[in-house]
């Protein structure tokens, strides 16, 4: 299993998550859109952040080399946001994911960030396919999974939820 440390784009630099980036969860955890389109996780301190890195990050990262990452700026090192893989209990194979701090919403980071970490996905870790679930809701995070050339083929429940999403997929011939 590869140890990556670092991800890198023309603008952005995206790290595996750590302890350290409590802080930036807690505030990311809790913008109306994360709460709206991803879901209350309950963290509401930067205690509760560093306890769900612990539970939900670590675990994974140490099973398959790969979990959520922070994406930052590489001109001035600013977080900006999240952009990950997730193998998650009950399901198979693996989907992506991301998320913004709203004031960095339309400015291309989103994009640049998930078609990076796609192909990051077949060098690094021999995965031949991707999977994206949305609120049918999420209009910016549909119109993103398509432009990264995701195909919509259903509806899908994540374990641990009641929601109906949208499964968007994709091989990787990258």
């Amino acid at each position: 299993m590869p140890d990556y440390k670092l991800i890198e784009t023309q603008r952005l630099l995206l790290k595996p998550i750590t302890i350290n980036d409590a802080n930036f969860i807690f505030k990311l955890m809790n913008t109306p859109k994360w709460i709206q389109f991803i879901g209350d996780r309950n963290v509401r301190s930067v205690k509760d952040a560093e306890n769900y890195i612990i539970e939900k990050v670590f675990p994974q990262q140490k099973t398959y080399g790969y979990s959520n990452n922070i994406v930052s700026r590489k001109q001035d090192g600013l977080k900006l946001g999240t952009c990950g893989l997730y193998h998650r209990e009950d399901m198979k194979g693996v989907d992506i994911g991301f998320a913004f701090l709203p004031e960095y919403h339309n400015k291309g980071y989103a994009f640049e960030a998930a078609n990076k970490l796609m192909h990051s996905a077949k060098e690094l870790f021999a995965i031949d396919a991707l999977s994206g679930f949305t609120m049918k809701e999420n209009l910016t995070s549909r119109k993103l999974l398509e432009r990264l050339g995701f195909k919509l083929i259903g509806l899908a429940k994540l374990p641990n939820s009641t929601d109906n999403l949208l499964h968007y997929y994709r091989t990787l011939k990258i």
